[in-house]
């Protein structure tokens, strides 16, 4: 079985879309089961945010369960597949993985190293189990994954990345006390944006947002108004500090909306302002490759780079270990084999000299014994290092055909000293 992810967030969605897509309750628990069901779906998991919707599967077959499951997401959400599927992004095994690992350590939330989506997924997989859509592949990554953003949050500074990296860019804007603003977007970034404003005195704010209720909501909290987002490019021309983090997946603020002095800091990945406003006279951007060039948020930019590399070294030793696992059947039954020839030649043995006593027997039966393990010993335990390498599989593809071992009898799954 393969994991495979398919879901959207942020990064490759409108958030009208993403209101759209979230499922919760009931209507979520419906599309964990039907998804389960699904004859090429063995395990299934659903983590449903207002960022993000993500189906991880286990699969013995990619194009059908990709198909299966992404016709189902347009089923219970009542959107189009073919509306839905330019926003779609999927993983497969390895990639799968990877992402998952990144998710859950804040990589890809709207405010950088957030915790918030920990619990999200544990919640998720709490689900699966109680649903009975979880089976051990799927428990087994996603506790490892949880662990992963554990040890992300407590051996990083990744948690205090999104707001420093906020505080980093507007320090580039200088003295911002009684300075007119306008916050576009009105996710996790965003909300951190509007309150650093607001408590380094900025008493004017503007929040403009396409889901308007959601705007006004974060206008209220720090005492600003809300626009509808149309409104966006007419309130530019007043503002002298613009903060965007809206995750639409385009340019939203060109040349042509901007013709006074504005400082305009780009929080967004991809980037929400298109690089080309730096041609127009007073204009200046600040987008998160500026800060890095700065140093002034080096070190948030550094706990960043930790956390990939955390992630390129937990996903590592994952894989190899589950390319450890893979051949374990093959190395449980050729030493089952072994012992029953042993069995089988010392029963011969008696039956040929049946005057052995007790003594003599213990001596021989232990000698053949130790003869066979120092023989297997090796070749076992190079099959299994082995296995972590590409091909890896071939050596116990190997050992089966050469001992005609079959890793599903039985015998070969017994507990067996390895």
């Amino acid at each position: 079985m393969s994991i495979l992810a398919i879901g959207l967030s942020h990064r490759t969605s409108p958030v009208a879309l993403l209101e759209r897509v979230s499922l919760t309750g009931d209507r979520l628990v419906k599309l964990l089961h039907d998804v389960h069901h699904e004859s090429s779906v063995a395990e299934a998991m659903v983590v449903s945010t207002c960022n993000r919707v993500e189906i991880y599967v286990t699969v013995d077959r990619f194009h059908a369960a990709l198909t299966a499951v992404t016709g189902l997401l347009g089923v219970h959400t009542g959107i189009p597949v073919e509306e839905l599927t330019p926003h779609l992004y999927v993983h497969y095994e390895e990639r799968a993985v990877e992402h998952l690992f990144s998710v859950v350590c804040g990589l890809d939330s709207m405010v950088v190293g957030e915790g918030q989506i920990l619990g999200q997924v544990r919640q998720a997989l709490k689900l699966g189990q109680r649903q009975g859509t979880v089976g051990a592949t799927l428990n087994e990554l996603v506790q490892q994954a949880l662990r992963v953003g554990k040890r992300a949050h407590t051996d990083t500074g990744i948690d205090q990345a999104g707001a420093s990296l906020v505080t980093a860019g507007l320090t580039l804007a200088g003295e911002i006390a009684g300075r007119r603003a306008l916050v576009v977007g009105a996710g996790s970034m965003s909300s951190l944006a509007a309150v650093t404003l607001q408590r380094a005195g900025v008493s004017d704010i503007v929040v403009a947002n396409r889901t308007y209720e959601r705007g006004a909501r974060l206008a209220a909290n720090v005492g600003g108004r809300a626009v509808e987002f149309s409104a966006m490019p007419a309130e530019l021309a007043g503002a002298d500090i613009v903060i965007t983090c809206t995750g639409a997946g385009r340019h939203i603020i060109t040349p042509d909306m901007l013709g006074g002095p504005t400082f305009l800091l780009d929080l967004a990945l991809p980037h929400d302002v298109d690089p080309a406003v730096r041609r127009v006279p007073g204009v200046r951007l600040v987008d998160l490759e500026t800060i890095q060039e700065s140093g002034i948020g080096s070190r948030e930019v550094d706990a960043v780079a930790s956390v990939r590399a955390l992630v390129v070294e937990e996903l590592r030793a994952y894989l190899d270990a589950e390319r450890a696992a893979k051949v374990t059947p093959t190395v449980v039954a050729l030493r089952s084999k072994a012992a029953g020839v042993v069995e089988s030649e010392l029963g011969r043995l008696l039956m040929r000299v049946p005057d052995l006593d007790a003594r003599a027997r213990d001596e021989v039966a232990m000698t053949v014994q130790r003869v066979v393990d120092k023989l297997l010993h090796e070749p076992t335990v190079r099959v299994k290092q082995l296995a972590t390498c590409p091909g890896g599989d071939h050596y116990a593809e190997a050992l089966r055909e050469l001992f005609n071992l079959d890793p599903k009898m039985p015998e070969a799954v017994r507990e067996v000293e390895l």
